[in-house]
């Protein structure tokens, strides 16, 4: 593994690792709600080309917010970014839980995820790009389930 490393910028642990030609990014952010009101969580991946970022907020996160929480990762400014739930543009007066993201839609185990594009020049955005994730590779043969014969096995036993 090359180009591994830590670093904490504003209460944000960020690694980053190098695999191949590609970058993996995985940024873990702990978020505060602003407004003070309680609410679930909820845990998203918000993904951009090859880019991804885990974060959690809670389900009255207004979009407005999660784009402050970009913004702070890749530092960009909210108004150059645009968000998407299934190719679907989100309003940034709406929150996590009115888009549709809830504690049963968006659990740690099964992150929802959102896309990303940015401003590109003038008033146009880029189009939404998201790349698939790789797969892994098959298992060696030394890895994979074995048949075994009920004989065998009470041979071995006695």
């Amino acid at each position: 593994m090359r180009g591994r490393g830590a670093r904490r910028e504003g209460g944000q642990c960020i690694a980053q690792r190098s695999v191949g030609l590609g970058v993996v990014l995985i940024i873990l952010v702990a978020v505060i709600p602003r407004n003070g009101l309680a609410g679930m969580d909820v845990f998203l991946m918000i993904r951009r080309l090859k880019t991804t970022i885990f974060t959690d907020a809670k389900e009255n996160t207004t979009v407005y917010e999660l784009k402050r929480i970009v913004e702070g990762i890749l530092k960009r400014p909210p108004e150059d970014q645009r968000l998407y739930k299934d190719d679907q543009l989100l309003d940034d007066n709406k929150t996590l839980g009115d888009c549709g993201f809830t504690s049963q839609t968006a659990r740690p185990q099964a992150p929802a995820t959102v896309g990303l594009a940015f401003r590109s020049s003038g008033d146009s955005f880029e189009p939404l790009r998201v790349d698939s994730f790789s797969s892994p590779p098959e298992l060696p043969d030394v890895m994979k389930p074995q048949e075994t014969s009920g004989s065998a096995n009470e041979q071995a036993v006695q």
